[in-house]
């Protein structure tokens, strides 16, 4: 909202729910922004950002808050809710947009606190002397503090709506909607269409490990090519027994399962184990006991 329009336009609060909403979509943008900007170096040597991390990630807040807080008066969560910044010590009830020092205050205390509190980790971690270790408890105590604050905070904006965080509150900027808010109009289309999905999607997921695939690619397969009729004479247990039915190779460790082809010892066993209901893949017959081949293959038959 410009400045010259602003002032004539009344405050209208903001919900604490779309203030909270506004602080997911801001860390989620962060988030994407750093993703997207590391995927950049995936090419180089690893770790290359890894020492200048908070002043990378420094730079890129900084940029965020150039074109969101200080040229629009609202972070990019805010905008797309419908929220901006206002001046809340000025005291009066007519929309006034922050000044320049409150905007410089909330580049520090964002931008400039998380930097600090990174490098701060990395520059005291590793050292020994007692003026370090000294000045280590201090950040860590200062740190304790301002979380232990920004706790209270909280529970006071649940209570009353305004100033969602500590930075708020002390810099006096609060949460106003840039348009009277109408009511709401709830559409239930979308709802519908995805319970209906999730019900159908649950349903497949109920219904599709209780049917059997390969009996019925076997059941189909035999309507469209009937199988001929299998002798069980010798020389038909012969050609059979130079292949796996499962594999297609030299059937090691050959077991039959009733019908007249051969498989496999580890073929049959591992598919009859994770399928009890179990099918030759050629002839159909259903699996009656794996037994061991006793008619007896010689390997120089695989060449004739």
């Amino acid at each position: 909202m410009a400045s010259g329009t602003g002032n004539e336009k009344s405050v209208n609060p903001v919900l604490r729910i779309s203030q909270l909403d506004a602080l997911e979509l801001n860390k989620a943008l962060e988030q994407l922004v750093w993703s997207q900007f590391t995927s950049c170096f995936h090419g180089f040597k690893p770790g290359i950002l890894a020492h200048l991390e908070p002043e990378v990630k420094a730079f890129l807040w900084l940029l965020m808050w150039r074109f969101t807080v200080y040229s629009k008066n609202a972070t990019v969560g805010q905008a797309i809710l419908n929220i901006q910044y206002k001046n809340d010590l000025s005291q009066t009830e007519k929309y006034q947009p922050l000044s320049k020092q409150q905007k410089l205050w909330y580049l520090i205390l964002t931008v400039g606190g998380r930097w600090l509190e990174e490098r701060c980790y990395d520059l005291f971690s590793n050292r020994q002397l007692e003026s370090f270790c000294r000045i280590k408890h201090c950040i860590n105590f200062g740190a304790g503090l301002h979380k232990l604050c920004g706790l209270l905070n909280f529970l006071i904006f649940l209570q009353k709506g305004t100033f969602a965080t500590l930075t708020e509150r002390i810099l006096g900027i609060r949460s106003v909607f840039c348009k009277p808010q109408s009511a709401r109009q709830i559409g239930f289309e979308y709802m519908n269409r995805e319970l209906l999905w999730h019900g159908f999607a649950e349903f497949l997921i109920y219904l599709l490990p209780l049917i059997n695939v390969q009996k019925l690619k076997l059941k189909i397969s035999s309507w469209a090519l009937p199988v001929a009729g299998l002798s069980n004479s010798e020389n038909t247990l012969t050609a059979h027994c130079k292949e796996c039915s499962l594999c297609g190779e030299w059937p090691t460790m050959p077991h039959t399962i009733g019908c007249s082809h051969v498989f496999c010892y580890y073929c049959i066993k591992s598919n009859y184990l994770l399928d009890m209901y179990f099918t030759c893949p050629k002839c159909g017959s259903e699996v009656q006991s794996v037994q061991p081949l006793k008619y007896r293959i010689e390997m120089t038959e695989l060449h004739t």
